[in-house]
Formats: structure tokens, sequence, C-alpha cells
């Protein structure tokens, strides 16, 4: 048995906020089904809002946050995360000076869609996500073991006590190992894998959320996907993000003819809110054209955007040219499982933080640059009430040690058929005949009635995972009968603030929609 007194499921800012946070008498271990840096924080390019410039104030961020998440979000967490945004950047400032500086020694402020004043925080230009990583990564204690290559795929619940203990795992050969804790953490990121275009990295494949919807955890807002407006697109592929900082210094969306496309469809035009962006891009693209980012405006691009000058060099994109090809793409996850502030599930002693929760910050849209921020909110918080918490000894239900099992097959149609369905079905432009096509073509699988996963291999489970987390996500969105943020149907265009102003609640055994 491999006890522990906080077990963490993921390795992006979250979760090492966390870890690094709690206190060195407690044992820590992380698990992550891959290299410890191979997480969708890694690749965040934006950088971390934070109302710290003068003029600026929390409630401003609070007003452009609500507006972008169409007023879906919880007022409560959206109010106390904001709040502590400047203390979490200046902390952050104190601690590691990563920040992007002036010449006067005063921290740079970009401009990001839908943001009112100028308050995202960047490290290295755009490489704000590695360099917080690599920052949290290197100030790690000795208490806290890191275990990269282990697949976490099984919850193990006391059922008397309705508690998870714990968590079942493979290593690469196959070798099943069981991993107990007094607090279990998921930090296990989105699922923007399950869509053909994504920012995400290859292993944001929902699995926390699977996991937890499984185990019978509530999971909200699964109809809420960000899709990103500007992916590079090439030769009908997506290959990496390009950063709305890039809109923020200036650039803007064209036809191939030269054509402004944002003109008149926003107030804000190439820096209004995601959905609005994503939207218009997608059907210029449905109806023939191509659409690219007119960088010519913006002065030594190369310098602040050295990573995007990668992505582009590396896939034959002449920036000398002054236009990139872009497409919208999958990018994140509004919902999740549903928590509080601290991280609380509806399962005892089961955590979530990062993008796999709900804590309601992002409402049916996220503003942009939140997303790290809401990470690091969510690590300081828990790390603060576990150490503030006696502990609690639990009688463990502990299951029966299986070390190695021989390994069945399960046959699904190829993961590829998934992502254009998704993409197809359930993507930026939604209506019930897609959904329904979709859902019933999931619901022939009967994924969800899966009760054991020991004998498939790392392979089946994550693709296992992304069925089901591909069913909340069309379950959801068949149920909300309107258009609200990162939710667009075509066959109910408008949003309804008298029928729909609730969430829809998944639960493997009692779904419901529930009064926000």
């Amino acid at each position: 048995m491999e006890w522990n007194d906080v077990l963490i499921i993921g390795s992006g800012v979250a979760a090492l906020q966390l870890a690094k946070s709690l206190s060195s008498d407690k044992n820590v271990r992380i698990l992550t089904k891959s290299h410890i840096k191979n997480a969708n924080s890694y690749l965040a390019q934006g950088g971390i809002a934070a109302a710290v410039g003068i003029g600026d104030d929390p409630t401003k961020h609070f007003a452009d946050t609500l507006e972008a998440g169409r007023f879906h979000n919880n007022e409560d967490s959206v109010r106390e995360i904001l709040n502590e945004a400047p203390t979490l950047i200046g902390d952050l400032s104190n601690e590691a000076n990563i920040f992007d500086q002036d010449q006067n020694g005063n921290i740079l402020l970009g401009l990001e869609g839908a943001h009112s004043e100028n308050r995202i925080v960047h490290c290295g230009g755009d490489a704000t996500g590695k360099n917080v990583i690599e920052y949290l990564i290197s100030n790690l204690s000795e208490n806290i073991k890191v275990e990269e290559n282990v697949f976490a795929y099984e919850l193990i619940i006391n059922q008397m006590q309705n508690r998870c203990i714990g968590v079942k795992a493979k290593n690469l050969d196959g070798t099943i190992r069981s991993f107990y804790g007094e607090y279990v953490i998921l930090a296990t990121g989105g699922c923007g894998q399950v869509y053909r275009y994504t920012s995400s990295a290859p292993t944001v494949t929902g699995d926390g959320i699977a996991m937890a919807y499984l185990a019978g955890a509530e999971i909200v807002d699964m109809e809420f996907i960000q899709f990103h407006p500007t992916l590079l697109y090439k030769n009908r592929e997506t290959l990496g993000l390009i950063s709305e900082a890039v809109r923020g210094e200036g650039a803007i969306l064209i036809t191939e003819d030269g054509t402004p496309i944002m003109e008149g469809v926003h107030p804000l035009k190439d820096l209004g809110p995601r959905h609005i962006v994503s939207q218009t891009i997608f059907t210029y693209i449905e109806n023939g054209h191509k659409v690219y980012l007119d960088i010519t405006s913006i002065k030594d691009f190369e310098k602040k955007f050295p990573s995007i000058t990668a992505i582009c060099q590396r896939n034959g994109v002449n920036l000398s040219e002054g236009r990139i090809p872009v497409a919208p793409g999958s990018h994140f996850l509004m919902g999740g499982i549903k928590t509080d502030l601290i991280g609380r599930t509806s399962i005892n002693g089961l955590f979530a933080i990062g993008e796999v929760a709900c804590t309601g910050l992002h409402g049916a849209n996220r503003l942009a640059s939140n997303s790290l921020l809401e990470g690091l909110y969510q690590g300081k918080k828990l790390s603060h009430w576990i150490n503030t918490n006696s502990k609690k000894e639990h009688s463990l239900d502990l299951p029966r040690s299986v070390p190695f099992i021989q390994e069945k097959r399960i046959y699904l149609p190829d993961v590829q058929v998934l992502k254009n369905s998704m993409m197809k079905r359930v993507g930026i432009i939604r209506s019930k005949e897609l959904l329904e096509e979709q859902n019933n073509w999931l619901k022939e699988l009967s994924l969800s009635e899966l009760t054991e996963f020991d004998s498939y291999s790392i392979q089946d489970i994550e693709v296992i995972f992304m069925y089901i987390t591909s069913t909340l996500i069309t379950k959801a969105a068949l149920c909300r009968t309107e258009s609200r943020g990162g939710h667009f149907r075509e066959d109910f265009p408008y949003e309804d603030d008298v029928d729909w102003y609730k969430k829809v609640n998944l639960h493997k055994h009692k779904s419901k929609i529930l009064m926000k």
C-alpha cells in the first residue's frame, strides 16, 4: 500500500501551486500520466489577468468576467478570486521576479479580448505558462514525490462513507498500482483532445472528468466549450495556438482579399469575446474563405512573440508576408467537476482544482487569461485549507491488490472518428439534429456502464474516457435549448434568461437541471 497525506493527480499550474504551498510536514505525491511539463499550463501563452494597473480595480475585472461569461458565472466565486488576483501576482513577483517589466522596473500590462483595461502580466513575452511552471517545479520541497508516466484510471471509493480514499493507476508496462491519500486531488485538466481542432496538449483527454463521473461525482456546465479563435491553420490541420495577445498588440482578422471580418460584428471588433470571434471565423471558413491574422502593424513581432514565431517557422509560415492563417479550435472547458472554492466535490475526500473543476468563475465563456489565475488561486486556497485542518483517521476499505492481469481489448470506432464527429456535431455551431445524431451514436456504445478497467490497456482506457467525456458534453448541449457563451445552437440562437437561468448538472444516477 502506498499511503500519502496528499495525493495529487496531474501536474499543471493548480497541482504545482498546491504542492509548493503545502506545509513541509505533509507526505505529498504527484502522479502525472506523462512528463511533468506535458500539460496545458506549460503551453499557456497569454498571461495572467489581475487588476494591478493604475486606474484598474477588481470591480472592473469582475464586470468584464461576467460580461464574457454571459452572466452564467457564480458571482461569489468571481468576486473572491479576482479580489485575490493582485495579491497572487504580488506574491509571485516578489518570490520569483519572472514577470516582464519596462525599463523602470514596472510590470508590463497587456490587453486581451473583452478586457476593458490593460491587466495581463506576461513572462518571457508569450511563454508565461512555461516560466510559471518551471518556477513552481524548481521550488517543490523534498517531501513531494513526483511520479511520471503513471496513468490514474479509477477512483477508490469507500462506499460506506461515500469517501474517496485513493486511485488505481498503471505504469507504462501495465503494472497496476494502488495509491491512497487523506486528500485526493484531481488536477488533470480539461478535455480538448476530444475535438479534431484543439490547442490542448496530447495528454488532455478528459480523464479526471470521466473518473469522477463514474465514481458518482456531480458534473456541471459541460456544454460550455471555449473555442479559441486563432489556432495556426495549414493543410486543414491546426498546429498550435496564436495567442490573443497578438490581437491585443494590434493584429486584425482578414480574409484572403484583405477584408476585415470583425467590422460591425462586435463593438470590440477583433478583441470581442472569444465565442463571438470564433463563430465569425468559423462562418467565413465554412463559406469557402481563408482567414488570416494581419500582423503588419506589430513592430518587433519576433521579439514580442518568440514562441509563436517558432511555431510559425516550424510549420513553414513566412512571417515576413505579414499574415498568419488561422482557424478556431477547442481551447478550454468552462464546466467540469462541480466544486466550491476550496475544491471540494460531492464525494468526501475528493477535491478538484484547475480546468477539471467548475467553480463558476468562467460562466459560459472564460475571459482571456483568467485560467492561470484560477489555477494559482485554487492551489493556494486548497493548500491553506489542508494545512489548517487537523488530520483525521479514516478506516480504509482496501481493494484486492491486482499487480498485473492479462489485458483485453475493447473495440471502439477509431479516436479520429470521435474527434471529427465532435467537431462537426458538437462544435462551434450546434443544432438539435446534429446533437441528437451524436448522442444516439455515443449511447449505442454504452461506455458509461463499464465498471471494471483493470484489464484494459492505458491507450484503451484513455479512449474510453474521451468517449465518456464527449457523451457528457453532448448530453448537456442537447439539454440547453438556448445559446449562451461557448454554447451556440442555430435552432435556439438567443439567450433565454427566463427559462435558462440554471445549470445542467450531470450525475451517473440522477442527472438534473438546477436553478443557478
